[in-house]
C-alpha cells in the first residue's frame, strides 16, 4: 500500500476507523503488513470482522502496528457469547458488533421481538464483562415494514437501551431512511456509523430513501456532531488499495 495521504491529526484519527473487511484478500499471511501500512496512512484503529480464528495473533499484530480495535463485527447469533466475549478480551475489542441477521426475521413482529431478545441476552452477559453489543444494519431492516412502520425502527425500540447502533449510512439510504433526520433523533444509541465515498455498484438496488451519495461530507459531519465513531468501508471490484486511499483522504478530511 502506497501512503498517498497525508495522516489525520490525533484529533481526527480517534474519530476515524476501517472496516477490516475492506482489505479481506490481504489478510491472511499480508496481516500484518497491511495493518502496519493502515497505521501509515493515519488509522489509530480499525474494525476487525474475525476476532475468533486467532485472538492472540490478532491482537499481537495489533500492538504492533500501534492500533486498536474498539469496534468488532462478530457473528453473535451462530457464536457462543462466552468465546466471542473471551476474542473480545484478548483484542482489546470494546463493543461487538452483530453484522447481519436474516432478512426474514423482519417480516413481522413476531421475528423482530425474537432477535431483539437474542441479542439483549448477548448484552446483558457481554455486559457482565464491561463489553457492549451492538447491531449494524443493511437496507431490508428499513424496506420491510411492520405495521407501516420501518421494521428497523421496531427493533430498536425493543432492544435493551445497553444494545448501542452502529448505522451503515448508505445501506440506510437504499432501505428507505433519511439519514439526515435519524443521525441526530438518535443519537444517544449511534456509536458508530459506516461510510464510504464511491459510486454505488451496477447491481445495487434503488435508493428509497434520502441519497447520501455525494453528501457525504454532511454525513460525516452529523457523525463528528454526535460522537460517533466514523468507520470506513470500501466495497469495490479489484484491488481495494486506490479506493482505501482516496477514502480516507476523504474522510480524514471531511473530520478535520
Amino acid at each position: 500500500m502506497t501512503d498517498t495521504t497525508v495522516p489525520p491529526s490525533a484529533d481526527t484519527a480517534s474519530a476515524l476507523s476501517i472496516q477490516l473487511y475492506s482489505l479481506r484478500d490481504r489478510l491472511g499471511d499480508r496481516r500484518a503488513a497491511t495493518l502496519a501500512a493502515l497505521a501509515a496512512l493515519g488509522y489509530a484503529q480499525v474494525e476487525p470482522y474475525d476476532i475468533l480464528s486467532d485472538p492472540e495473533q490478532l491482537a499481537r499484530e495489533l500492538a504492533a502496528a500501534g492500533l486498536t480495535a474498539p469496534t468488532a463485527h462478530v457473528k453473535l447469533l451462530d457464536t457462543p457469547v462466552e468465546r466471542a466475549i473471551a476474542a473480545a478480551r484478548t483484542v482489546g475489542v470494546e463493543t461487538l458488533i452483530v453484522p447481519w441477521a436474516e432478512p426474514a426475521l423482519f417480516a413481522d413482529r413476531a421475528g423482530v421481538t425474537a432477535l431483539a431478545e437474542r441479542i439483549n441476552l448477548a448484552a446483558a452477559r457481554a455486559a457482565e464483562h464491561g463489553l457492549r453489543v451492538g447491531y449494524h444494519n443493511h437496507d431490508f431492516e428499513f424496506s420491510a415494514r411492520i405495521d407501516g412502520r420501518p421494521a428497523w425502527e421496531v427493533l430498536v425500540e425493543l432492544l435493551d437501551e445497553r444494545v448501542v447502533l452502529e448505522v451503515d449510512t448508505y445501506w440506510a439510504s437504499v432501505g428507505g431512511a433519511d439519514v439526515f433526520e435519524l443521525l441526530p433523533r438518535l443519537a444517544d444509541r449511534i456509536r458508530a456509523v459506516h461510510v464510504n465515498d464511491e459510486e454505488p455498484e451496477p447491481d445495487d438496488p434503488p435508493t428509497l430513501g434520502v441519497p447520501v451519495v455525494g453528501r457525504m461530507r454532511e454525513v460525516t459531519a452529523l457523525a463528528a456532531d454526535i460522537g460517533a465513531l466514523v468507520v470506513v468501508e470500501v466495497v469495490v471490484d479489484g484491488d481495494p488499495l486506490p479506493a482505501v486511499e482516496r477514502n480516507t483522504r476523504f474522510f480524514a478530511e471531511a473530520l478535520s
